[in-house]
């Protein structure tokens, strides 16, 4: 392999090994409250915290560190989660538990805004939807082999044990990316206020709630995905896991097509997309009438719900290179800000649905936010159009 392969390779791992971080708590969230002498209620808000964290501190360390050179600012975050993650291994108690992902949670944005940069910097310009596609593959691959992995490790010794070995993989990873990673990315100095005026931009806070409504549209559902496949079509607790590790399977596949999208056409095929998730939103309580149909309408949804990430993370950085280049690192981060926020509105509304409406009117949720996306969708693309027209008439 070639070093840009390597590179390539080194990035995706963190990602790796970032989903692994985030996701694994779902998996062994029992063994976790049993262990830590607390109910399962309780420790699901480790869930709820480390997201609220995570969108709070991502903006805050990703405006901080434009000051700074960015290897050297990857580095001490990468050793600061090493230390978070390691003591969520070795914590004894809920409140230590809880201030450890804390940590973890502080810095796991800042990193992966920080890798999206790298990216953007080491690969070359046919090649960078790509790599950024893989970037979020490797999220999908932890959820497909790491969760499971770490779910049969706590069952067999512990679910320290599952951290311990998550810790190992950040070390190696910090070894292979301080031989590998340019040490000095082309970066535009700026304060504060030079990179929030990126904010300002229509086309920027138009896609930021583009993100928001997608991430909204798929957690308003996929947050109930085990009673849906389970208590809904009727799957037995046994063939759940390979049930999820097919969905795992058709997000990795979705990863890659949001890639293809991003470098063919960009936001402009995104209503299209939008339309296909609305149809198929309606359509679930009549698919959830029988198990192939409604696994299979899980399976179309899962690859198209989140095409827009390659395309939109692309358009930040974008239009942060070319006209707010001060705020690339912060338009780095837009993406996983504002999903994060869509999961926790998402999820929320999908409570409520829940509670008043039952699990098969859960689609109707997900599909209100879908077409909220489509409106902002087609917005933003006659916005971006608008600016390409002014841009070459002042040519």
């Amino acid at each position: 392999m070639n070093k840009y392969r390597w590179q390539a390779s080194a990035l995706v791992l963190v990602a790796f090994m970032l989903g692994c971080n985030e996701f694994m708590v779902v998996g062994v969230i029992s063994d976790i409250a049993r262990s830590l002498r607390v109910t399962v209620a309780t420790a699901g808000y480790l869930v709820t915290i480390f997201a609220i964290v995570y969108a709070v501190s991502t903006p805050v360390i990703t405006l901080l560190a434009n000051r700074f050179n960015r290897y050297r600012t990857l580095m001490v975050l990468m050793l600061i989660f090493l230390v978070g993650n390691t003591w969520s291994g070795f914590a004894n108690s809920y409140g230590w538990f809880l201030v450890s992902r804390m940590l973890t949670a502080a810095v796991a944005g800042a990193i992966e805004s920080l890798i999206i940069l790298f990216a953007n910097d080491i690969a070359p310009r046919n090649r960078r939807a790509v790599l950024i596609s893989w970037l979020a593959a490797g999220f999908s691959i932890a959820s497909v082999v790491g969760v499971p992995i770490g779910t049969a490790i706590s069952t067999a010794t512990s679910w320290h044990v599952a951290f311990h070995l998550i810790s190992v993989l950040s070390l190696l990873t910090c070894v292979v990316m301080a031989f590998l990673l340019p040490r000095d990315l082309p970066q535009t100095p700026g304060g504060i206020k030079d990179q929030l005026v990126l904010l300002t931009d229509k086309r920027i806070y138009l896609g930021a709630v583009l993100i928001l409504f997608s991430a909204a549209a798929l957690y308003a559902y996929y947050t109930y995905i085990r009673p849906l496949l389970t208590t809904g079509l009727g799957f037995s607790t046994t063939a759940l896991n390979w049930l999820l590790f097919a969905l795992g399977l058709m997000s990795i596949l979705g990863n890659r097509l949001s890639g293809t999208v991003a470098e063919r056409s960009g936001l402009t095929t995104m209503p299209r997309f939008y339309v296909v998730d609305i149809i198929l939103l309606l359509l679930l309580p009549v698919a959830m009438t029988n198990r192939v149909t409604g696994f299979g309408l899980f399976l179309i949804l899962t690859l198209i719900i989140s095409v827009v990430n390659s395309p939109i993370q692309l358009h930040f950085l974008d239009v942060a290179e070319a006209d707010y280049p001060q705020a690339t690192l912060l338009a780095s981060s837009l993406n996983a800000i504002f999903f994060n926020i869509g999961i926790s509105l998402g999820s929320a509304t999908a409570a409520q649905v829940l509670t008043h409406g039952g699990l098969f009117k859960l689609g109707f949720g997900a599909a209100v936010f879908a077409g909220l996306s489509l409106i902002v969708a087609v917005i933003l693309n006659r916005v971006v159009a608008a600016h390409h027209r002014e841009t070459a008439l002042e040519k």
